[in-house]
């Protein structure tokens, strides 16, 4: 008498599984197509992206864009909480004039604001172009041919959260992939031991956390990886990134077995995409062991180059980023003022300056450094924070400012932003604010339009850059944006 076998796909019975073997096969087979669009990868999304076909199996494998892109990598500096503009990089002679008087613009902010409130800092002229510039960036101004300066940049509400995720993921309140998320599922990435995006963030996550990097109805290969560049040995910094107790072999062995039984777990359940991007997570994970320890070690660098940098939190994160960018990692995000902000209600000349003296060596010795190495013409940098900040002095309020009045509110009508290299239009000003700073009042530029125009240096047009989800096609600006040719060389 034979008896059937029996395999662990058997023992192991889903609700789905009761479900097929009670007769239901058909309405299940429904609410499978019906889920596969909520999450996985269609093969529609697929055919978008040149290169790939039904069969690929790594989805960080390189990928061409839909068109020949000056950029093919990105280093985006989030200088979190929103710096102000118009001590920055968009100097207003008129609030001298107007200091300590009430002027004729007043726009809705999140609190009270006062008079005009003149910059405590100088600004001057640099490069070929004649760009001004405040002295508190004067590592950055030396590149002053290089940057391409948008003074009319526009946001929608003058608050973080919704103003951090509008900035990186295009939409302002619902879950959207992040634009590293999109960037890397578009590219892929050059390094296959390394994750295609990753974020850099001291002392924990900012405001709406894992969020502003988050890959949401993407799969989640195409999510930011987190790494905290508080510490700095690199056990601290990338945890458990070696094994104790069993070298590469030993290893190699136990993941080809956990990797069968996730097959087996994943066949069981129609190709369910959390289950691929856990997959994708722990053969990732093996691999960085061969690569990682290399790119966020330093002191690997030259010391003439790691003087460059300079000293600080900021200094090693740059230089880290430079050389995740020299191995093939597509996209990172350096954060900086994660723990003390550009978010300064009170205390603007002294807030300001400290955290300009973080960045400002570190952002010039990028720039330099790229360019010496001729990376800087198809690396996208970008700078600017989620708004800018009011020209006008914000009135004491209750657990803001204490009750302080030499600070500036939180300002989503005008602010200022700048891109270097990929393909930008260096030296150049685009737009400008109003005679005091309060709003874009030429040629603006909403941030749906930032991204628009971003894409585009990838190679990307951001209306057929679409991903399929819950039946319809998603893009990084939705229903917005328009690519801003003056920006581009």
């Amino acid at each position: 008498m034979s008896h059937p076998t029996t395999s662990l796909e058997h023992l192991a019975l889903t609700r789905r599984g009761f479900l097929h073997q009670c007769g239901m096969g058909m309405g299940v087979a429904g609410l499978t197509s019906l889920l596969g669009s909520l999450g996985e990868l269609q093969p529609r999304a697929r055919a978008a992206i040149p290169g790939a076909s039904a069969g690929f199996t790594n989805p960080l494998m390189p990928r061409g864009p839909q068109f020949p892109g000056r950029a093919k990598r990105v280093i985006h500096i989030f200088a979190n909480g929103g710096p102000s503009h118009v001590d920055t990089f968009d100097p207003k002679p008129a609030l001298d004039r107007w200091h300590g008087k009430e002027i004729p613009v007043q726009l809705k902010t999140e609190r009270r604001t006062g008079a005009a409130f003149r910059s405590p800092f100088k600004f001057s002229r640099h490069g070929q172009c004649g760009l001004e510039v405040s002295e508190l960036f004067a590592h950055v101004a030396q590149h002053a041919d290089d940057l391409c300066v948008i003074r009319s940049m526009k946001a929608d509400v003058p608050n973080h959260e919704p103003s951090l995720l509008l900035m990186n993921c295009g939409e302002a309140r619902l879950v959207r992939p992040s634009f590293g998320s999109w960037v890397t599922y578009g590219l892929g990435s050059e390094n296959q031991n390394m994750p295609g995006f990753v974020v850099m963030c001291p002392g924990g996550y900012p405001i709406q956390e894992s969020q502003n990097w988050q890959s949401a109805f993407l799969p989640g290969v195409y999510q930011g990886t987190y790494i905290n560049t508080e510490h700095t040995k690199i056990e601290r910094l990338i945890e458990n990134i070696s094994n104790p107790y069993h070298g590469l072999p030993e290893q190699r062995a136990q993941l080809d077995l956990l990797q069968q039984l996730n097959q087996r777990h994943q066949r069981a359940r129609a190709a369910d995409a959390q289950v691929e991007a856990r997959i994708q997570s722990f053969e990732l994970a093996y691999r960085m062991q061969m690569d990682a320890t290399d790119a966020f070690d330093i002191q690997r660098e030259p010391e003439h180059v790691r003087r460059m940098y300079g000293e600080g939190t900021q200094a090693r994160q740059l230089l880290i980023a430079r050389r995740l960018l020299e191995r093939g990692v597509r996209f990172v995000q350096v954060w900086h003022g994660a723990g003390q902000p550009w978010d300064n209600h009170d205390d603007i000349e002294a807030n300001h300056r400290k955290l300009a003296k973080e960045a400002d060596q570190p952002i010039g010795a990028l720039l330099s450094d790229l360019k010496q190495r001729g990376m800087l013409d198809d690396t996208l940098v970008i700078w600017g924070g989620e708004f800018g900040r009011t020209p006008t002095v914000e009135l004491p309020t209750p657990g803001a400012n204490a009750g302080k009045q030499n600070g500036r509110d939180h300002n989503n009508h005008g602010f200022t932003m700048w891109l270097a290299g990929g393909g930008v239009k260096g030296g150049s000003v685009h737009g400008a604010t109003d005679e005091f700073g309060f709003a874009a009042a030429e040629k603006v530029v909403h941030v749906h339009d930032l991204h628009a125009t971003l894409l585009w240096l990838l190679g990307f047009d951001h209306e057929r850059f679409t991903f399929h989800h819950a039946g319809r096609d998603f893009r990084l600006t939705d229903v917005h944006g328009n690519v801003v040719r003056d920006l581009i060389a």
